[in-house]
């Protein structure tokens, strides 16, 4: 039956207005806390596409707590953040799929799964029955009941037909009383259609099972023609027919999804559309399936995006017609594509200058506010220009002058702030207007002298990067720094802690590294700006303004220009120690996508879609960029770039970079080398679950087509010291066994990986580490993993590791605190948890004194010798060579210029080795269990060493080698 009949819809039609006032959606999260976790968790929830609400957890059960709510109007998709009123999050964006008006999730603490059942098995108790009263209410939108009847059997038992025999508002109704039964928990159910005496001529979906019985044995269901679903609650059904949704998801392309099937073999389909568009065809969504609730519209023009549409139909009412998948496609990135360099606001004192990229809004404002927390501000018209660019421009001096954007996507108006703003007022809700050359410090493009003018290697081999987040380093009470957790705690030189030892700036000046790499520092959503009176920590992996620095590490987060001032000083004072500075940037997921400015703008543009229309998670945070969109492209090109320029920095860790292309890291490391070819490049390469061919993922991998980016070594420090997975597994330094060739392999820059783990070809692209910000520190995990060992074995353990990474061709990488062996007691995701936990215990640092020394020593030798940062594979291939060591245990030897050779040995054994020297003496020893340096400590004349166990000896010789 054609449903574009009029009769049917207006036989519908009183049971239209009844059901949109009574018609809603159950969202059921169950939630297991962490009960380590002491905080006030409830849920942020919205219906896909809808404004979000709070909604706490009212219920508890074995499993934990519980949250019930009902969403007005008729839903198939619920998102949904498990969050406390200061906007701390378990996890990221989460969805809970609509079946039958319900959507029931499990999910855990720090577990991104959403599970539809129970993840560790049945634990609710369910009555079982002998009698069960069944009740089955059925409505078919084509009215033909002729023939329909039930095949109905308990669990594990046999069928019997079931005719309905009743009928009410809904539709037909069918009864039966099942007797005898054998303490049952279900019954199974089929919708099929008799016709000319085969009993079995038709039938609606496949088994379907009825398992929510009231204790008394009595169970209502309710059934739609089209939908495998079963109903429990007749509220849960939405009977008037209607439009699910209509989108443009090609420039000459409408898909139109409706709750009842629609006959695309009728030649009267009874849909027009407005604005002058004609239809050319309509297909059913999946070939062959010519009656089916999803239709594609082709249109015999190219449809303008910038317009408003409405889709009318006779039975199913009108809808506005959204802009859907069309922004993921290439004609849409090739129409729209603006490669000016004028986004955001460009000042200057006689006017500035407003553009904003939003080529599916039909109109677009700016709107100025008087303060940083004004509801309402002055609206100016923005003109429609090239590339679906919107602009205006004010006069005068505006300086000082905060803003947003809002633009008419469809029939909804959307503010958001500039996504390539410069500055904010506090909390980054609004992008302010200031003069940029107003921030720089005294001397900040001074060439002369050493105040602001860092220069590095071209060589990124040549780099040791110390990671460091900004509040760390200067909130333990005896850091002697006065601008605890700021930018201008890491301005204060010649600061002394316990024992008068050297803390902040100078301590990690001493050490020798060259690079700080810095834990996010731009504006990120976690922390509330306008309450730092109360201790507040996050890791900041959660951007909100990728151009801006991040306001609580400033004295004064509401004044805009502050927070650039001291990000400026800090970077200065750097560069004024030689040492540069790299940016953690994280490009590849935003907090909430519904937040986003990316997505308020442009819905639907920037992020990666599954291909049933969910966001992607390989970020497991909830969404995942896409990177590969010209304009995403471009704003990461952009922003590093600008991140470059006007704040002078020297390197950029992207985080999950797997996530992002290879085009678009190559496209980055191109516009970095026309600023600064020494500026460094790394990431985490991982093989990350996002919809992006294999070939194109800019992971370990395809590192052979990324010739200038580095990756994280993995599977060096795995090896080193055991999955970061498991915390209880150990590796080479702890005790297990058969892990050479896997330590040779690291040692050797990676370059002898297989490919399906690495294609490293240089050993610049290779990050050597034993630990970082993720996961336990290397102290915490040897503790676990080695819970009867001494703390003087634990720190040859942990000094082991250390002198391998530092000994290793690549890049060496070392995480704050790792030089007086730090601890954060055990917890390996400290990215919201205190001060107490994530500071640099600078006590510590003076009990750990003589560790503190030895690293440095390692740090002495490395640079002091070049072979240990050769830059080529075929250097590497010539002048290391491994020679035979006993079990669980590494040797070999660097050839130096100038005939001069190195010996290295790392004894993973508890006790010391006995190793044949390579040639003969003598040879002076640089490297030990207790000392490390390029000051000699001894010199050995034998023809064998006796090495340490669980320690590193590095030995020296110079002049010709010759054999014994």
């Amino acid at each position: 039956m054609v449903l574009s009949s009029l009769s049917l819809a207006q036989s519908i039609a009183p049971k239209q207005a009844d059901a949109a006032s009574t018609t809603y959606t159950t969202l059921v999260v169950h939630y297991q806390e962490n009960p380590a976790v002491n905080k006030h968790w409830n849920l942020w929830i919205w219906p896909e596409g809808g404004e979000g609400q709070v909604q706490e957890f009212t219920e508890k059960d074995s499993f934990g707590k519980i949250a019930t709510v009902n969403i007005d109007g008729s839903h198939d998709r619920f998102g949904f953040i498990v969050r406390t009123d200061a906007w701390e999050k378990d996890g990221g964006d989460r969805w809970a799929e609509v079946n039958a008006g319900v959507a029931e999730v499990w999910i855990k603490a720090g577990d991104d799964t959403v599970y539809t059942s129970p993840p560790d098995g049945e634990y609710r108790d369910f009555p079982t029955f002998e009698e069960i009263d069944l009740t089955v209410h059925y409505f078919r939108y084509d009215g033909d009941y002729e023939g329909w009847n039930l095949w109905v059997w308990p669990e594990n038992g046999d069928g019997q037909p079931v005719a309905f025999t009743g009928e009410d508002q809904f539709g037909k109704v069918a009864q039966v009383t099942l007797s005898g039964l054998n303490s049952i928990t279900q019954l199974g159910m089929i919708v099929r259609k008799s016709a000319g005496g085969n009993d079995w001529a038709d039938r609606e979906f496949n088994d379907r099972f009825i398992t929510k019985i009231k204790e008394d044995g009595s169970v209502e269901i309710w059934l739609v023609q089209g939908e495998e679903g079963i109903y429990y609650n007749p509220n849960h059904i939405d009977q008037a027919p209607r439009i699910v949704r209509a989108a443009i998801d090609e420039l000459n392309e409408i898909t139109l999804s409706t709750n009842f099937p629609i006959d695309t073999t009728s030649a009267d389909h009874g849909i027009l559309l407005s604005g002058g568009l004609e239809i050319e065809s309509i297909h059913p969504f999946k070939e062959g399936e010519s009656v089916t609730n999803k239709v594609r519209i082709v249109t015999k023009q190219e449809i303008d995006i910038t317009q408003l549409y409405t889709i009318q139909t006779r039975l199913f009412g009108e809808a506005t017609v959204q802009v859907g998948n069309v922004v993921r496609t290439e004609a849409f990135d090739h129409r729209y594509f603006y490669d000016g360099d004028d986004l955001g606001n460009t000042y200057s004192p006689a006017q500035t200058d407003f553009r904003v990229w939003a080529p599916t809004a039909s109109e677009a404002k700016l709107v100025i506010y008087d303060t940083w927390d004004a509801q309402a501000g002055t609206e100016h018209v923005m003109t429609h220009a090239e590339k679906g660019t919107w602009t205006v421009s004010l006069q005068g001096d505006q300086e000082g002058v905060l803003y947003t954007y809002k633009v008419k996507i469809g029939d909804e108006w959307r503010e958001a702030v500039d996504p390539y703003v410069r500055a904010v007022a506090v909390n980054g809700d609004k992008g302010a207007v200031i003069d940029l050359d107003k921030t720089d410090p005294k001397g900040w493009n001074s060439e002369k002298g050493k105040k602001n003018n860092f220069k590095f290697s071209p060589n990124a081999e040549d780099a040791i990067i110390y990671e460091l987040h900004v509040r760390d380093l200067s909130i333990h009470p005896e850091s002697g720094i006065e601008e605890k957790g700021k930018f201008l705690g890491l301005t204060e030189l010649k600061t002394k802690g316990p024992d008068k030892e050297k803390t902040g700036l100078s301590h990690i000046k001493d050490l020798g590294v060259t690079h700080v790499q810095f834990l996010p520092i731009y504006d990120y959503r976690t922390v509330d700006e306008t309450n730092l009176d109360v201790p507040q920590f996050n890791w900041g992996y959660d951007p909100k303004n990728y151009n801006v620095p991040e306001g609580s590490y400033s004295t004064d987060p509401y004044e805009p220009t502050v927070r650039i001032k001291e990000l400026k000083q800090m970077i200065q004072t750097l560069h004024s120690q030689d040492l540069g500075v790299i940016m953690d940037v994280v490009y590849n997921h935003v907090f909430s996508v519904n937040e986003s400015s990316f997505h308020q703008l442009v819905p639907g543009y920037y992020f990666r879609y599954n291909e049933d229309g969910t966001l992607a998670n390989g970020t497991g945070v909830g969404n995942d960029t896409a990177s590969e969109r010209k304009m995403m492209q471009k704003f990461i090109i952009d922003s590093v770039s600008f991140w470059s320029e006007e704040y002078k920095m020297n390197g950029f860790r992207f985080d999950l970079m797997g996530i992002h292309d290879t085009d678009t890291m190559n496209a980055v490391r191109d516009a970095l080398d026309e600023i600064d070819p020494s500026i460094i490049v790394l990431g985490e390469g991982w093989d990350l679950n996002t919809p992006l061919d294999a070939e194109r993922k800019a992971n370990q991998k395809n590192a052979e087509d990324m010739p200038g980016i580095g990756h994280f070594n993995d599977n060096l420090r795995d090896g080193l010291k055991g999955s970061v997975f498991d915390e209880l597994d150990p590796g080479f330094v702890n005790g297990k066994q058969g892990l050479e060739t896997l330590i040779k392999q690291g040692i050797a820059g990676g370059l002898d990986y297989d490919d399906q783990i690495a294609t490293y070809r240089k050993p610049g692209q290779v990050i050597q580490y034993a630990e970082a910000h993720d996961n336990l520190t290397l102290w915490d995990k040897l503790e676990k993993t080695n819970p009867d060992a001494s703390m003087e074995d634990i720190k040859k353990m942990h000094k082991l590791a250390s002198s391998i990474v530092l000994t290793s061709q690549g890049v060496s990488f070392l995480h704050a605190g790792q030089e007086f062996m730090r601890t954060k007691y055990g917890d390996h995701n400290s990215y919201q948890s205190p001060d107490e936990i994530n500071q640099l215990d600078w006590e510590r640092r003076a009990e750990f004194d003589d560790e503190v020394d030895y690293m440095k020593g390692l740090i002495e030798l490395r640079q002091h010798y070049d072979s240990f940062r050769m830059t080529t594979a075929e250097d590497i291939q010539e002048h290391l060579n491994f020679i035979e060591a006993p079990a669980n245990t590494v040797a070999y030897t660097l050839e130096e210029k100038k005939n001069r050779t190195l010996f290295i040995v790392h004894n993973a054994n508890a006790e010391s080795v006995q190793i044949n020297l390579p040639y003969k003496g003598p040879w002076k020893v640089l490297v030990n269990g207790e000392e490390a340096g390029k000051k000699v400590i001894n010199t050995e004349k034998g023809k064998s060493i006796q090495v340490d166990g669980i320690s590193t000896m590095v030995l020296v010789k110079d002049g010709k080698t010759k054999g014994f």
